[in-house]
């Protein structure tokens, strides 16, 4: 039988291994001075292993600690970078292979814990009365300070009809309220639009999924017919969708300009210029962000500012902007990678600094409250959120009056 000091050795090379892989990945090692220096942490990293098996109050289960590490690892780069153990990783294949059911929510990692970024209306955590900015403490009863971005994620998705269950903090509650959400096949509501006062043309996107950019479009057109000579584009509350609707859609109102570049320490620079085939107007515009304005949606609102095509109006926005790479490892794990990220016009990583309105309507509420603040408790059948977005629509409009051409 293999002894106890030699499973600790094994279990310390192992995790040199992986620490060496992903630091070769991360580009650590591209000159002497930098290898130096990750050579000195992993063996802090063995040092430290070493400690724990030799001194710990008690015989540590070392597979534990060792998966510990390396979850702690990942997340410790970027919410979104995860590191999956071989039992994670294939129901994480497996999810990405059904496409099964999920709840109808954009969930992130922020303070330690899963947030709602945003709900979908009308789709499951709408309707079970998940709201945007509720934090997920626990999720079928395990943390999810506990739990990487993936690991979450897996878990969110499932059979149509099966139930998952959530214990949620909310902002202004003192106590953390138990939620079921029953999962189902999430359909996206089509675009809404329509004509407000002073001929300005309204249009509201719930997501930027496949085809939206044409719908769009499409919603666009027809307010012009109607006598549209002004428009609001609302991108509160968009969270779902994919990076190239949102260029699509920032293509509309530009006949020219960089709309966002992609970019990485090993990932070769990828520019995205406005094509003036595509552009269907030159009318003013104001486009309406909020907190939990996520991803592709922070793509469009960041084109149109750093382009000068029009107002931001609103909130910062939640900023969320890479893309991740799958990197198997032989024992049946792997990591999940952060290797590029989205940048303005400008040349600011979306996903460090998200989109700040050049017109500033600020919120009456922190969707997202850190840790270390305290949360009062919320009055009951009060939902701030809907003042505000009244509040800056009605601002916008006015923006648009007082505009010249």
């Amino acid at each position: 039988m293999m002894s106890n000091r030699v499973k600790a050795f094994i279990l310390t090379i192992s995790l040199a291994l992986v620490l060496f892989i992903i630091a070769g990945g991360l580009g650590v090692y591209a000159s002497s001075d930098s290898s130096e220096g990750a050579y000195k942490e992993l063996g802090v990293y063995s040092e430290v292993l070493s400690r724990i098996r030799s001194e710990y109050v008690e015989e540590p289960n070392m597979p534990a600690v060792t998966d510990g590490a390396l979850h702690g690892l990942l997340e410790s780069l970027d919410p979104n970078s995860s590191y999956l153990s071989p039992e994670e990783y294939k129901k994480y294949k497996a999810r990405k292979a059904d496409g099964k059911a999920d709840i109808g929510a954009t969930v992130s990692k922020r303070f330690g814990y899963a947030a709602i970024v945003s709900v979908i209306p009308g789709g499951p955590a709408d309707k079970a009365g998940l709201e945007n900015g509720d934090i997920l403490e626990a999720i079928e009863g395990k943390s999810t300070r506990e739990m990487s971005l993936a690991e979450i994620h897996n878990m969110l998705a499932g059979a149509p009809g099966s139930n998952i269950n959530f214990s949620v903090v909310r902002a202004r509650r003192a106590e953390p309220q138990k939620l079921t959400v029953t999962r189902d096949v999430v359909s996206i509501p089509t675009a809404n639009d329509k004509m407000l006062e002073a001929n300005v043309g309204y249009v509201k996107v719930d997501a930027l999924t496949k085809g939206k950019s044409q719908e769009v479009a499409g919603k666009i057109k027809d307010l012009q017919k109607s006598g549209a000579k002004k428009l609001i584009l609302d991108l509160r509350n968009v969270s779902e969708g994919e990076p190239s609707e949102g260029i699509a859609i920032a293509n509309l109102f530009l006949n020219h300009g960089l709309i966002t570049f992609l970019a990485g320490q090993k990932y070769a620079r990828e520019s995205y210029n406005a094509d003036p085939q595509k552009a269907i107007t030159t009318l003013p515009l104001v486009v309406l962000v909020n907190h939990n304005t996520f991803g592709p949606a922070e793509i469009v609102a960041a084109a149109i500012l750093d382009n000068a095509r029009g107002d931001v109006l609103g909130d910062k926005t939640f900023g969320n902007g890479s893309v991740q790479k799958v990197i198997e490892i032989p024992d049946g794990s792997a990591l999940i990678l952060s290797v590029a990220k989205y940048y303005t016009p400008s040349g600011k990583a979306i996903q460090d600094n998200a989109v700040t309105p050049n017109i500033l309507v600020a919120s009456d509420e922190d969707t997202l409250v850190p840790d270390d603040e305290e949360v009062a408790p919320e009055s009951p059948e009060t939902k701030p959120e809907q003042k505000k977005e009244d509040e800056q629509l009605q601002r916008a409009v006015e923006v648009l009056k007082n505009h010249t051409s």
